[in-house]
């Protein structure tokens, strides 16, 4: 569950992240194979254990039709969370610090680069 004292905009605030630079999405497109067990993007996507990623890049959270999400993901949506490159950034770095209690059981990418990579490379599924 959410954390009630802070709203998703402060935790992500606490969990800063540098400016992301322009990430490459054909370097990206190798690092989303840690993501590919549980997420799938492109036409023919469908969900699996987490939602398909298509049109992530600035959605609201909990936004993908068919998919059951955690309650605390359904607060941050009621609070109005949006994916952002940089919400995306701190949640791919750690993702049960901006989500306790989620689904998600990776425990996030640590290069910077890598993150700017597969941000661009999903950014290509819009």
């Amino acid at each position: 569950m959410l954390m009630r004292h802070l709203t998703a905009a402060a935790l992500l605030a606490t969990l800063a992240t540098p400016a992301l630079a322009q990430g490459d999405p054909a370097a990206g497109e190798k690092v989303f194979n840690k993501c590919k067990a549980c997420h799938q993007v492109g036409p023919d996507a469908k969900n699996r254990v987490g939602p398909t990623l298509n049109g992530i890049n600035g959605a609201e959270i909990a936004s993908v039709p068919d998919f059951s999400y955690s309650d605390n993901f359904l607060e941050m949506k009621a609070e109005g969370f949006t994916w952002t490159d940089e919400n995306l950034a701190a949640y791919l770095t750690d993702p049960k610090a901006v989500a306790p209690g989620g689904k998600m059981s990776f425990a996030g990418l640590r290069k910077q680069e890598e993150i700017d990579n597969v941000i661009a490379y999903m950014a290509t599924f819009e």
